[in-house]
């Protein structure tokens, strides 16, 4: 599914939001005389993001109930998205592919932890779509999503393997 903003927000007014914020980015006044532009716009609601989670995290589990502070995290973040739309699964995907490469930092080849956290993710973002497909009735696209969902499992595994090598609780197979 894919989705479009009906009032998209501007460059310009994700910029001011970031001010508001006290969190705008630099911009260089010779690389961006007029200010932020289109082109800016994803690499500024990143930003955006980014200040909204360190704000989360910084407000949730420090003080009280942590799954609590959570909860209302989620109660607000619903309140705006709804429920169980089709728009709050595609964001909840959009997420998933986003912490994943996150997860990778930007590692072709990943210590093998961080590459089954990442497989993890992968997992639970094609399990997630399989899910959706079955609602859709698409029978070969949950096929093809479980497939992979297998494929990064045994990923998740052989990091988990290696993990266990590295700490010395378990010995390197021996390549036949």
């Amino acid at each position: 599914m894919s989705i479009r903003s009906e009032n998209p927000v501007s460059a310009e007014q994700v910029y001011g939001a970031l001010v508001a914020l006290g969190a705008e980015p630099v911009l260089d006044p010779e690389l961006w005389p007029e200010g932020p532009q289109e082109e800016d716009r994803l690499r500024l609601l990143g930003a955006l993001l980014a200040k909204t989670e360190l704000e989360i995290t910084a407000s949730t589990g420090l003080a009280g109930e942590p799954l609590e502070d959570a909860a209302e995290v989620v109660d607000g973040w619903t309140e705006l998205v709804g429920p169980d739309s089709d728009l709050a699964a595609n964001v909840l995907s959009n997420r998933l592919e986003r912490t994943g490469m996150q997860l990778m930092g930007g590692e072709e080849v990943a210590p093998p932890g961080r590459a089954a956290a990442f497989l993890a993710v992968v997992a639970a973002a094609d399990a997630f779509g399989s899910h959706l497909r079955f609602q859709r009735g698409d029978v070969e696209g949950v096929r093809q999503a479980l497939g992979r969902v297998e494929a990064s499992v045994i990923g998740v595994l052989q990091g988990i393997h290696g993990l266990r090598i590295a700490i010395g609780d378990a010995q390197e197979e021996p390549e036949e």
